[in-house]
C-alpha cells in the first residue's frame, strides 16, 4: 500500500538534511540501497507545493490565482516570492516587496516571522 505521507526533508531532531538510503518498488518489490538525493520540489513545505500547483493550474495568471485562493494581488505576489525563495530561485533581481505587503502576508499567516524579516531585509 503506497504511503500518503510527504517525505521529510529535515530531521525532526536536529533540523539537518535528511538522506534517503533505501528505496523499494511497490510493483515488484525490488529494493535498492545507496544515497538518494531529494529533488528540489520534494523539500518544499506543503503550503509552497499547494501554491505552485494552483499557480500552474491557473497557467501563471496572478488574477486567476487571486480568484482561486480568495486573496489579494500583493498576497499572491508574496506567496510566489516565498515559493521561489524556498526553491532557491529568488535571486531574479526583482524589486523588493513593499513592507505593507510583507506585513499583510504575515498577518494572514501566509509567511512566518523569519520569512518576513528576510524579505524586509532584502529591501535595504
Amino acid at each position: 500500500m503506497p504511503s500518503t505521507y510527504h517525505a521529510p526533508s529535515r530531521c525532526p531532531v536536529c533540523g539537518g538534511t535528511v538522506e534517503f538510503t533505501r528505496v523499494n518498488c511497490a510493483g515488484c518489490g525490488t529494493e535498492m540501497t545507496g544515497r538518494f538525493a531529494l529533488c528540489r520540489f520534494c523539500a518544499l513545505e506543503e503550503k509552497h507545493l499547494r501554491f505552485i500547483e494552483t499557480f500552474l493550474r491557473c497557467r501563471g495568471s496572478i488574477k486567476d490565482v487571486e480568484r482561486s485562493l480568495g486573496v489579494s494581488y500583493p498576497t499572491v505576489r508574496g506567496m510566489l516570492e516565498a515559493s521561489l525563495a524556498a526553491l532557491g530561485l529568488d535571486g531574479g533581481g526583482q524589486a523588493p516587496q513593499q513592507p505593507s505587503d510583507v506585513l499583510e502576508q504575515l498577518e494572514n499567516g501566509e509567511i512566518n516571522a523569519e520569512t518576513a524579516i528576510q524579505t524586509l531585509g532584502k529591501g535595504k
